[in-house]
């Protein structure tokens, strides 16, 4: 299997726009939100990928075809740090191929610096996924909080890690 992590021009914009709907549709399990009028989630910083300063999307893929996106910011919830994962998805398919955990590693080693990462703690794929990939990545030099300031729209606080890279 061939990796990639492609950037996301603004005129693939749409293209994450329906990645991001499968994302949040999976994710609504564990923060219970509902659609809109229309029958979507929405997110509404997309825009600010392409219009602010400090946002990168990425493309994941394997084999040329799409399997996820990563998105990045500057825009610290959890004190100040220099990057955070903002959106990271692996579509099912391509779960458990060692996707994800190269993905996050081609981000932490692009965007040197502080980082936080919030995690959902009753998502369990995604605290297994995270403490492997942060604690081998940072060969466990990594704490983690759990912060009632940045609580998921269920109440759930959310699970903050802090590294470097």
């Amino acid at each position: 299997m061939n990796f990639e992590i492609v950037p996301v021009r603004e005129d693939e914009k749409e293209i994450l726009r329906n990645l991001l709907e499968k994302y949040l549709y999976e994710f609504s399990q564990y923060e219970l939100e509902d659609v809109n009028p229309l029958g979507l989630y929405g997110y509404s910083y997309l825009d600010g990928y392409w219009t602010e300063e400090g946002r990168w999307a990425f493309f994941l893929k394997v084999d040329g075809r799409l399997a996820g996106l990563a998105m990045v910011n500057d825009y610290p919830e959890a004190g100040k740090t220099d990057f955070c994962i903002s959106e990271f998805f692996v579509m099912y398919k391509y779960r458990r191929c060692g996707l994800g955990k190269w993905a996050a590693w081609q981000l932490f080693d692009r965007f040197k610096g502080t980082w936080q990462l919030k995690r959902h703690p009753k998502n369990l794929p995604s605290v297994a996924f995270w403490d492997k990939a942060v604690g081998e990545y940072t060969h466990g030099d990594y704490r983690v909080e759990s912060r009632a300031d940045v609580a998921y729209p269920d109440g759930t606080a959310g699970d903050v890690f802090f590294f470097s890279t």
